[in-house]
């Protein structure tokens, strides 16, 4: 069994093929995936999707890279991650790579994001481009390691993934990993402890090989899982299994695992 760990179901480009993503998610034993949200604007489509099928999880939060919708409070968000469905907040982080100094907002919106996760309860998703000293030294200033959670669609170096395991964070790989290019991603990905590791596509963008260049989904994320196994010497089903134990560990919903793969 295999679970994506961050996906976009709610973008145009899968939300109107829902049955269909879903349809090709069991055919690949792909048995959950958590559906992120980035704008609250968005939120009401991503805990719909959530509530309409037991294979979706949800989050809340406000991404980086949007400067122009409403701007969350730390009770906006510690009100709306109450729904039973919603298991993380975030997507949050800092993105240097797209917007340009003064950044003093997005900062701010990354510990209001922070602390919204420690007052919850629910753990962290954690987006960061070409601002990994900045994301962990304020991930250390605020007490993310209270909250716990995941260094989404990973890139970054193996000293920068050592600190967020120190964190108490877990480390995701999205279809980068399976890309020719990405040798020292692939490193990291050698070094991360399986017990701390977990697989996503971050669909619709980034499709693993075979499928670069297409539009991704979940049911993709088996080639994730199948690069990562390959380059530590071990089978798929180990990296499947692993990374979805850590999964419902991580999001609290351990116990409704069989449930979800029922």
């Amino acid at each position: 069994m295999f679970v994506d760990s961050h996906c976009h179901l709610s973008f145009p480009e899968l939300r109107g093929d829902i049955d269909g993503v879903l349809a090709r998610m069991r055919e690949r034993q792909v048995v959950a995936a958590l559906n992120v949200c980035v704008t609250l604007e968005e939120f009401p489509v991503v805990l719909a999707l959530a509530e309409a099928h037991r294979e979706i999880f949800a989050s809340v939060g406000v991404h980086p890279d949007y400067q122009d919708g409403r701007e969350p409070t730390e009770q906006d968000l510690v009100d709306l991650a109450r729904h039973p469905k919603v298991v993380a907040i975030g997507e949050t982080g800092l993105d240097y790579y797209r917007l340009k100094e003064p950044l003093d907002w997005q900062r701010e919106r990354f510990r209001v994001h922070i602390r919204a996760a420690r007052r919850s309860g629910k753990p962290l998703i954690i987006h960061t481009r070409a601002a990994a000293g900045d994301t962990l030294g304020i991930m250390r200033e605020e007490g993310a390691g209270d909250a716990g959670g995941v260094m989404h669609c990973f890139t970054e170096t193996r000293s920068v993934a050592a600190a967020a395991l120190d964190l108490g964070f877990y480390i995701s790989f999205s279809g980068i990993v399976t890309f020719k290019s990405a040798t020292e991603l692939q490193e990291v990905a050698r070094f991360v402890p399986l017990d701390r590791l977990l697989i996503e596509t971050d669909a619709p963008y980034l499709a693993p090989v075979p499928y670069r260049g297409k539009t991704n989904e979940p049911s993709y994320v088996p080639h994730v899982a199948e690069k990562i196994a390959a380059l530590r010497g071990i089978s798929a089903v180990d990296v499947a299994s692993a990374s979805t134990t850590n999964f419902f560990f991580l999001f609290g919903q351990l116990g409704k695992q069989v449930k979800v793969a029922g």
